[in-house]
């Protein structure tokens, strides 16, 4: 007997990725069980589903994390620019049922990811400076990216260092000879980008970039499905991009 489809929510199916949602959900041979924009009846939507697609803001997170442990239901998380405390609300939730984060729904950029750890493990920051850059439309209301921040842990990660005690963010003044060791971001927007992320390696005598851009928003959309598909009947814990693509 073939298992029954995998029934799927989605917070913010109003908005611009929920619509792309709504689409690619039966496309993968699931179910769309329903979905709620700003405002709507949560408790209920997640006793209808098996897993929830939230792609909405950072202030939505407390709420939902409490409504979504509280009915077993797995979350996938693509919300960006999440504090400490929304960050401790998530894994809260993780203790009692299945989470899925992610900054980036691409393969591509998770590749990426794992490709600048890499090359922060192998160049040496007194030899090789790191630069992230990334650049989002014009509606984009977090910046840096959680993108552009996780390629930023990424490379910090390759060079066995804290992220946050070497980040140089927005440089503006005189703000004198650049720190050797430092890792820095900056953050681009205009006209309707959908995600362009870099990381830079450069020293005196040689640049190494990694690039990668997206150019349609399907391609989150799609990925953030198959982690719903991927997280189905998994214990509760979280999970990210890793765990689905296996490196």
């Amino acid at each position: 007997m073939n298992a029954a489809p995998l029934r799927i929510g989605i917070l913010g199916i109003t908005g611009r990725m929920g619509q792309l949602l709504a689409q690619a959900v039966p496309l993968a041979g699931a179910i769309l069980a329903g979905g709620i924009g700003r405002s709507g009846d949560l408790a209920a939507l997640a006793a209808a589903c098996d897993v929830v697609i939230d792609f909405t803001t950072a202030g939505a997170v407390r709420g939902h994390a409490a409504v979504l442990a509280a009915a077993g239901t797995g979350w996938v998380l693509g919300t960006t620019g999440l504090s400490d405390d929304d960050e401790r609300l998530v894994n809260l939730a993780a203790s009692r049922v299945a989470v899925f984060t992610a900054t980036n729904f691409s393969p591509g950029v998770n590749l990426v990811l794992a490709l600048a750890e890499r090359l922060g493990a192998s160049l040496a920051p007194d030899t090789h400076d790191a630069e992230i850059l990334e650049m989002h439309h014009r509606q984009k209301i977090d910046a840096p990216s959680g993108t552009a921040i996780s390629l930023g842990h990424a490379v910090a990660r390759g060079r066995g260092v804290d992220f946050a005690s070497v980040r140089q963010s927005g440089r503006d003044g005189n703000t004198g000879p650049r720190e050797t060791g430092a890792i820095g971001i900056a953050s681009l927007r205009g006209g309707q980008i959908v995600g362009s992320h870099s990381a830079l390696f450069t020293s005196a005598t040689e640049q190494i970039t990694l690039t990668h851009h997206a150019l349609d928003r399907r391609i989150f959309a799609d990925g953030a499905v198959q982690a719903a598909l991927w997280l189905a009947g998994k214990p509760p814990g979280r999970y990210g991009m890793r765990d689905l693509l296996g490196f």
